[in-house]
């Protein structure tokens, strides 16, 4: 895999690293409330399934450090598309259902990767 495409794949990872953070550990912080565009009292209420969310982003961020680190190249390649994939997925889901900056913010980057994958794989 070319070296843009498995830093194309590290930078998805990362950020899905920090939305994880941000929404099971930070997420009455000025800083998330800000993010999400939530009220002290709004994420207050909405902590726990924020949480869950954020629980839901590792799985994400843990599926493309599997792949980034697997020995065998064909699995590796099988591993990112997949969870690159279920990225783009998840950003188009919440693209339309919640905010169209979650498309630009997480499916685009993911798709962009995905095709640098599929490109260099």
């Amino acid at each position: 895999m070319s070296v843009i495409a498995t830093i194309a794949v590290a930078l998805v990872m990362l950020e899905h690293v920090y939305i994880l953070a941000l929404e099971m550990f930070l997420w009455t912080t000025p800083r998330s409330r800000r993010i999400f565009r939530k009220s002290l009292q709004g994420a207050e209420m909405t902590r726990v399934m924020a949480a869950n969310q954020g629980l839901y982003n590792g799985f994400l961020a843990a599926g493309l450090f599997w792949g980034l680190v697997h020995p065998q190249p064909g699995v590796a390649l099988q591993l990112q598309v997949f969870f690159l994939g279920a990225v783009v997925l998840a950003g188009l889901y919440g693209g339309k259902t919640v905010s169209r900056k979650i498309f630009f913010a997480q499916a685009a980057p993911a798709a962009t990767a995905l095709v640098l994958v599929l490109f260099s794989g």
